[in-house]
């Protein structure tokens, strides 16, 4: 009888960078993805670990290092052998800190195979976000000992270029006395940033004798960056000037629909905040869409119509369960409402042959939508598959340009669950400082589910039908696009923030005090 041999397991020692998920590099990536077991360091930054679990496998387990280095060492050891891929992850590179190289050691005196994936270093990580060159000599270094620092090479390495050290907050004192101690000159210019490379990532400028009582409320690890390229960073901060940096975004959609919305927000330096207004459910009696799907197969209609993402899923929910694929459209032309829609579309392997150009609307298809002619049209008959409560409008309009319309129920849309009660109380207090609308019915059902934004939140609506309903709910619309689409939504609520900004460079200070334009831009623009 052949005994199969398991395979051994392995360890990799994978650098976090300092805390944006994006600065991962794609070995760390890929070995976490692999990974069994992930021991991580408390310092990383709850984004990262987010980021680890919604890409790592079902049954991987997290969790803190315990203990002393030979301890942690122990655990990926005993993992290892076990024939678990397993992980030690690390804020900035393994190789940055004593007690890591000690697990390292410990693991290279077995026989268990391991790696070192590098990771960009916290300080050099966070100087890059701060907008803070290091020109010269550049000393780099996060620090786990304080007091085992030589303060008299630091200084030496400040008179030859720049220096960048990673340390906790509570040790910003010991900092400053030992490099006054070292001789560092104390009008030497420092630039202090907490929460580096996060969403709330703040830097101040200052001092040597001074950058203490400037930090003060920083908490958790900081960066100090100290030389010439401090003076720099008026012209060269890039991540805390984005335009909506800082800005809480309220964003009214599933989790599947806000994806792209919130990933553009993000984009710009805002936190967006998804809360469902609607949920999507079957209809109550699927016939007609059975009788529709069986329609398409046999040739029935010329055109099918869809009007949202939700209205593509559901016919490939139902093709799904009698089997049929995208080749079953042969034949059938597909017109959507908008880019959104079409992509959707797209992804399932077809190319729309009509998208509306201009405006993204019923109206806007209906404009490039030809009439039916009996001699280039033998089949005059149009699916529409949609929502419950939508609109006749489109309906009509294909009947008006002589078309057979099928308007089919294919997804109800119901108002969802209310969000938690400390969502809702910010955004009746003005917690939030923008909410994003991109229907009338998420209008209705915010409104309905946790109450009406404040009025300093400023109102982004995705088009005019929009606009028509919030107006109608008392709430101020600030921002509207040229062009329906949520990239131009978001577009135009960057716009609206950079317009902001310059109002409150320009405002005189005595008017600035208590203005519209303190609300949602003091915190970020200082």
């Amino acid at each position: 009888m052949t005994r199969t041999r398991k395979l051994a397991g392995h360890i990799a020692f994978v650098g976090a960078g300092p805390g944006d998920p994006g600065l991962l590099t794609r070995r760390a990536h890929d070995a976490l993805v692999d990974a069994d077991q992930v021991v991580y360091d408390r310092g990383v930054p709850e984004t990262l670990l987010a980021a680890v679990r919604a890409n790592a496998k079902a049954d991987a387990q997290l969790s803190p290092a315990e203990g002393a280095p030979g301890d942690v060492a122990k655990v990926l050891i005993s993992a290892a052998r076990s024939g678990q891929a397993a992980v030690r992850l690390v804020c900035g590179d393994p190789f940055g800190h004593h007690g890591v190289v000690t697990e390292v050691q410990a693991v290279a005196r077995t026989a268990v195979p391991f790696e070192v994936v590098p990771g960009v270093s916290q300080a050099e990580g966070v100087a890059s976000y701060a907008g803070v060159p290091l020109p010269g000599v550049r000393t780099v270094a996060d620090v786990d000992d304080i007091a085992n620092l030589d303060f008299e090479a630091l200084a030496a390495a400040i008179g030859r270029g720049s220096l960048a050290l990673a340390v906790d907050a509570g040790e910003l004192a010991a900092a400053r006395d030992g490099l006054l101690a070292a001789g560092v000159d104390g009008t030497t210019s420092v630039a202090v940033t907490g929460d580096g490379t996060g969403e709330t990532q703040y830097t101040t400028t200052s001092s040597v004798d001074s950058f203490v009582a400037a930090a003060l409320g920083f908490t958790g690890r900081v960066v100090l960056t100290i030389g010439a390229g401090v003076t720099e960073r008026d012209k060269l901060s890039w991540w805390e000037n984005r335009p909506l940096y800082g800005w809480k975004v309220l964003v009214p959609r599933t989790k599947e629909q806000a994806g792209v919305m919130s990933a553009q927000l993000r984009a710009y330096g805002a936190i967006p905040c998804e809360v469902p207004t609607i949920a999507v459910e079957p209809p109550r009696t699927p016939a007609q869409m059975e009788r529709a799907v069986k329609g398409l197969v046999d040739g029935r209609y010329a055109w099918v119509v869809f009007t949202s993402v939700n209205a593509v899923r559901a016919v490939w929910e139902k093709f799904a369960e009698h089997g049929l694929d995208a080749r079953h459209f042969g034949g059938v032309k597909i017109a959507c409402i908008g880019e959104a829609t079409a992509d959707a579309v797209r992804d399932f392997g077809i190319q729309p042959e009509l998208v509306p150009g201009g405006e993204q609307s019923s109206e806007g298809l209906l404009a490039e939508f030809s009439p039916h002619d009996e001699i280039l049209d033998p089949v005059g008959r149009v699916l529409l598959p949609r929502a419950d409560i939508a609109t006749e409008t489109l309906a009509a309009g294909l009947t008006e340009r002589g078309w057979e319309v099928d308007d089919v129920t294919a997804y109800r849309t119901v108002r969802a669950a209310p969000p938690p009660a400390e969502i809702r109380d910010a955004i009746k207090s003005g917690g939030f400082d923008a909410v994003l609308f991109t229907s009338s019915s998420t209008v209705r059902n915010l409104v309905g589910i946790a109450g009406k934004p404040h009025a300093r939140t400023v109102v982004a609506v995705i088009g005019p039908k929009t606009a028509e309903t919030a107006t109608e709910f008392g709430l101020r619309v600030d921002v509207q696009p040229a062009h329906a689409a949520v990239p131009d939504l978001v577009e135009a609520l960057a716009g609206y923030a950079v317009e902001l900004r310059e109002k409150l460079v320009t405002m005189p200070a005595k008017q600035r005090r208590g203005s519209k334009v303190q609300g949602p831009t003091a915190l970020r623009f200082r």
